[in-house]
């Protein structure tokens, strides 16, 4: 089995029992999306006191995604993310050197680990099918709290693209009424982060009944969010354990979707770009 195909078929079996987690299995999700290569060397009694929960709990998430044992479970992580070139040990110079110079090193150390770390859950492959998902003709895009940043980030880089962007914010009612023309040639583009989204299980269900395409950018929430999207680029935030959380990370994710929508349309952005920067020449005389 390719270790493409290994690690898309871990994040599916979470999402296939998305529905039925609980808060404690939940948590054990996020924790093994955020250090996979920890969890992966480990042994079940070490991941379930990462977060204080007994044994028997991990035993029964790995037989919940349909495998035989932990052990079974575990083999499956091993293929996937014991590589030979581990970020952490990369950086484990830097980071013990920041630890006594002060605040700014340490955050860049822990930004370059989440980054090097970011390509173990997230593929070219599928960046790609993000963009082709984003190529059409609107795309919505929601972020809530901190991820609101991220929405106007992606709004701008789409415009400039030429595909007509719209941020959804406000109130449930302000939020049907920005929905009310979402059709089939559409894509709907969603942040989640430290927890699901308050409004993404009835945005998703209207992008479904109007049959939208949906890409979600996200954490270590993201294979436990229900409704499932069509296209999940998840990956954690930080690069050290309990570290500050930022959205460099995710701000990645959507500069290497741009990245390939540009590439996607080809002459049609390039001309779209060129027209920006005429319209900024006259606007700025």
């Amino acid at each position: 089995m390719a270790k493409e195909r290994v690690q898309k078929t871990l994040v599916e079996r979470v999402q296939a029992v998305a529905g039925s987690l609980t808060a404690t299995e939940q948590k054990l999700i996020s924790e093994l999306m955020r250090a996979p290569r920890d969890v992966a060397i480990g042994t079940s009694s070490e991941f379930a006191a990462r977060l204080g929960v007994h044994e028997a709990t991990t035993s029964r998430l790995a037989r919940k995604l349909g495998f035989a044992s932990y052990g079974e479970f575990r083999d499956e992580l091993r293929r996937e993310f014991l590589k030979v070139a581990d970020p952490a040990e990369r950086i484990s110079a830097t980071l013990n050197d920041a630890r006594a110079q002060g605040f700014l090193p340490l955050l860049v150390a822990s930004e370059l680990a989440a980054l090097t770390a970011m390509t173990d859950h997230i593929s070219d492959a599928r960046i790609l099918e993000a963009a082709e998902k984003l190529d059409c003709r609107r795309v919505f895009i929601y972020g809530h709290g901190n991820a609101e940043v991220l929405s106007v980030l992606m709004e701008r880089r789409l415009r400039r693209l030429g595909i007509d962007s719209h941020p959804l914010s406000g109130n449930p009612r302000d939020l049907a009424e920005q929905m009310l023309t979402l059709s089939a040639d559409d894509a709907l583009l969603l942040f989640a982060f430290r927890r699901q989204p308050p409004d993404y299980e009835r945005l998703m269900q209207v992008a479904a009944e109007s049959r939208a395409k949906t890409v979600v950018i996200s954490g270590t929430i993201g294979p436990s969010l229900t409704p499932n999207p069509d296209v999940l680029l998840s990956a954690p935030r930080a690069g050290m354990p309990d570290s500050f959380q930022t959205l460099t990370v995710p701000m990645a994710i959507c500069n290497a979707v741009v990245l390939a929508l540009a590439e996607r349309r080809g002459p049609d952005a390039l001309a779209t770009l060129d027209r920006l920067g005429d319209l900024i020449a006259k606007f700025e005389n």
